[in-house]
């Protein structure tokens, strides 16, 4: 018994991190696996099909669309969801603007969601831009008011700059996008970026999210965030999810928005959570670069200056999910500006 005292002070602290590895990997158990489709994944919604022919291929583009609750306003609003998400994590948004006599729209984009994963295509934000509208064509949808979280936000800006006759408004919640990262991170090619999410593990993810999203804390009511991501990654089709991780993340760091914002014709509300440290390739610069980037309570205002007759609700003290953070803050600034 007298000799556990004289065990290193490193054995202990490795003996602590290594029990808390392992916490962090049971934690995740309770996530099942799920294949590249979402097959066994309910979303709150009945989800429908829309078959789109994109080079050379026959993909089919999932989506929701749910009526008004009551009477209607006559106004659709358009849900667009973020890189590490769904369509299914806008339920309790798109519950509300139901609520409100709004019809919402919520589409997976592909290489997304319940929506096809092709990893043998180019995917930009203008084929994602042309998929949405097709998609408002089909449903005969003139117009709509855009609601655009994260990635979203670049494929949101895109779809105003390229159809602003069809966004009635435009609300960026805490976009990406908004700096250049290549002018600071090295190119890291497609192969090398699957290599690399082929070695995470499934608690990588909270980790991020945690660490990036919500200042390194964590309510239980954030896990279903991690489940479509931590699914993949545990599930048969984790090497076709890495293959498309690191395809889309090449698009967001290769094709930026953010120059053609002062271009947008719209009204623009932007909705910042100022504590988002959220930058793609922080890993792969030094510390002191890193700590340049992602720096939100800087950015948010640049893109309000930047974007004509932007307005702008910034929250401190909020990170990069403000509907999952301060969801009454956040639906309190959308459905003024709406």
């Amino acid at each position: 018994m007298r000799i556990s005292r004289f065990i290193p002070i490193f054995a202990t602290a490795a003996l602590a991190l290594s029990a808390s590895a392992q916490d962090q990997a049971s934690a995740m158990d309770k996530f099942p696996a799920l294949d590249a489709g979402l097959t066994d994944y309910r979303y709150p919604f009945e989800v429908r099909e829309l078959a789109i022919k994109e080079q050379g291929h026959d993909l089919k583009l999932a989506y929701m669309d749910v009526k008004p609750v009551g009477d209607a306003n006559g106004r659709t609003i358009l849900l667009l969801h973020g890189k590490n998400f769904s369509g299914a994590y806008w339920e309790r948004t798109a519950r509300d603007l139901a609520g409100r006599g709004y019809r919402v729209v919520l589409p997976d984009q592909i290489g997304f969601g319940k929506s096809s994963k092709p990893t043998d295509i180019q995917y930009s934000f203008q084929m994602m831009a042309a998929h949405t509208k097709a998609l408002l064509d089909h449903l005969e949808i003139g117009k709509a008011s855009v609601v655009a979280h994260s990635m979203g936000g670049m494929v949101g800006t895109r779809f105003a700059l390229m159809y602003p006759a069809s966004a009635e408004k435009l609300v960026l919640v805490n976009p990406i996008g908004l700096e250049d990262w290549k002018r600071k991170v090295p190119y890291q090619s497609i192969d090398a970026a699957t290599a690399a999410e082929l070695k995470k593990a499934p608690s990588a993810v909270k980790d991020y999210m945690q660490t990036v999203y919500f200042d390194g804390q964590w309510k239980e009511e954030y896990d279903p965030l991690l489940e479509i991501q931590v699914g993949w990654m545990k599930g048969p089709d984790k090497e076709r999810m890495a293959r498309v991780t690191a395809i889309t993340s090449d698009m967001v760091m290769t094709q930026p928005v953010l120059y053609e914002f002062p271009d947008l014709k719209v009204p623009t509300l932007l909705i910042i959570g100022e504590r988002d440290r959220t930058a793609i390739g922080k890993n792969l610069v030094s510390k002191d670069i890193a700590a340049t980037m992602g720096q939100y309570q800087d950015l948010g205002k640049a893109a309000a200056v930047a974007i004509p007759g932007a307005k702008l609700v910034a929250l401190p003290g909020v990170g990069h999910a403000p509907q999952a953070e301060a969801y009454d803050d956040y639906l309190r600034a959308l459905v003024d500006f709406l």
